[in-house]
């Protein structure tokens, strides 16, 4: 591939990036953990631009791992409290409180989902359709980012023009 020649404020030898914005300011940290966090702060309650394959996918990785120690505190207070012979109130408690919490940065994270794949974010409601709604929503997961800008916004970060 060719070099891409070089941008103002850009060093010499510096990588390029391709399909950023264009605008000089710093660039959010893209790691899997940073796309959680940023979900459970910045983006609790956003529903405007884009996301990528990596930033859902990472943010449904942390998510789940959340999930699974937010599951064992709750299993290791019950056994100590002796509930796990009933219904274990506490696991049940925390996992609802967590699910909740999470519900409108999850929603968010959809709606600029299908934005990435120049689609509206209301076609997010197809979640409601028993049975095939989960998987609808999945397979719109699983579509590769639009390679160039659209309606609602610049290509994310880390995403190169060549799709």
């Amino acid at each position: 591939a060719a070099a891409a020649p070089a941008q103002p404020g850009n060093a010499p030898g510096a990588p390029q990036h391709f399909g950023r914005s264009a605008e000089n300011r710093p660039t959010a940290a893209t790691g899997l953990w940073d796309y959680f966090w940023r979900g459970l702060t910045e983006n609790y309650f956003n529903f405007a631009g884009r996301a990528s394959r990596k930033e859902y996918w990472g943010f449904c990785l942390f998510w789940t791992i959340a999930l699974i120690v937010v599951v064992g505190i709750g299993l290791f207070i019950d056994d100590a409290m002796g509930n796990l012979e009933e219904l274990p109130a506490v696991t049940v408690g925390l996992c609802g409180a967590f699910v909740l919490a999470t519900i409108p940065p999850w929603i968010g994270l959809n709606v600029r989902r299908l934005h990435d794949l120049g689609l509206t974010g209301w076609l997010f409601l197809v979640v409601f359709i028993p049975t095939i709604g989960w998987l609808i929503v999945l397979v719109f997961a699983l579509v590769p980012t639009q390679a160039r800008e659209n309606q609602w916004g610049p290509v994310p970060a880390g995403i190169s023009h060549q799709a």
